[in-house]
């Protein structure tokens, strides 16, 4: 392992926190079922060419079922949420909102009784409360007409999110790359018919057909790769800090591209999930000695 990692980790972050950006765009232009259809659509011929790259087969027969469920709830479900979602709120609250998936899986895991709620668990659970409050509460943003429902929306994505989360650790064992390659057929083929009850957009000019590449190939697509090459490297938990990075860069390019407020309650709020998401996932700062070892080596 080496200082690569490290690097790999901040641009895996930008990548998923600059989706947000990118879906705030594309939303209001083409529509949420349609972006996203054509974001698991090119998220899959991507991957696609990858497989066959490296000579990965999906094994259909055998997992397809396991494809379409972990498309609903890990792929199309929250995809369309947040789509909705981005048509009312800025990037960086749909960022923050998003990263309250560890809570809610920390919530269904004690009700299915397969790990009980720790005193720091509840911490944490509390704390990401506080957050979602500073939000909802203080933010202008939660003030703008249909800002209830898309915050529902996102905090929808998320509780979706960790339930494939809670799906995967029960699922039959499936190679990563193969859950990543196969879902995305699978949420492509769940959402297809709904492309038939939405109105046809105009034709996309240049910017939205770039983000609608970007979203697909680079959101998705390298992103995965980038996600699986980590977790080779340094293992799952490690990985997991990827986390707490993307509400950072999600504000960050809301900032920076949409000219999003960053005021006292967002940055309040950001703090308070991703301390409270911290405190549920067990992080611990000993998660981080791989990489201050990479830094630290001498050259060869």
């Amino acid at each position: 392992m080496n200082a690569g990692s490290l690097v790999r980790l901040v641009v895996l972050s930008a990548i998923w926190g600059g989706s947000f950006f990118l879906i705030r765009v594309g939303a209001p232009a083409l529509g949420p079922v349609l972006l996203m259809e054509a974001r698991v659509v090119l998220a899959a011929l991507f991957l696609a060419v990858v497989g066959l790259w490296w000579r990965r087969p999906l094994m259909w027969r055998a997992h397809w079922r396991h494809y379409l469920i972990l498309g609903l709830v890990n792929s199309a479900l929250p995809f369309l949420l947040i789509g909705y979602a981005a048509l009312a709120l800025p990037a960086s609250v749909m960022a923050i909102l998003n990263a309250t998936a560890p809570m809610w899986g920390a919530i269904i895991a004690a009700s299915l009784r397969t790990a009980p709620l720790s005193g720091r668990t509840l911490a944490g659970l509390v704390l990401g409360v506080v957050g979602v409050v500073l939000l909802v509460g203080f933010d202008a943003a939660a003030m703008r007409p249909g800002a209830g429902l898309a915050i529902a929306a996102s905090l929808g994505a998320a509780f979706s999110y960790a339930l494939a989360s809670n799906y995967a650790k029960s699922a039959r064992s499936v190679e990563p790359f193969a859950n990543a390659h196969g879902s995305m057929w699978g949420a492509s083929l769940l959402m297809a018919p709904a492309l038939f009850f939405v109105p046809a957009p105009a034709l996309p000019d240049v910017g939205i057909a770039a983000v609608v590449l970007a979203l697909g190939v680079v959101c998705s697509g390298i992103a995965y790769l980038l996600y699986f090459r980590l977790i080779g490297d340094i293992g799952a938990a490690p990985a997991l800090t990827v986390a707490f990075l993307i509400p950072l860069f999600g504000v960050w390019w809301g900032w920076l591209f949409l000219d999003e407020a960053v005021g006292w309650s967002t940055l309040g709020g950001a703090a308070a999930v991703i301390v409270g998401t911290a405190l549920v996932t067990g992080f611990s700062p000993r998660l981080l000695m791989p990489f201050s070892r990479a830094l630290s080596r001498e050259p060869e």
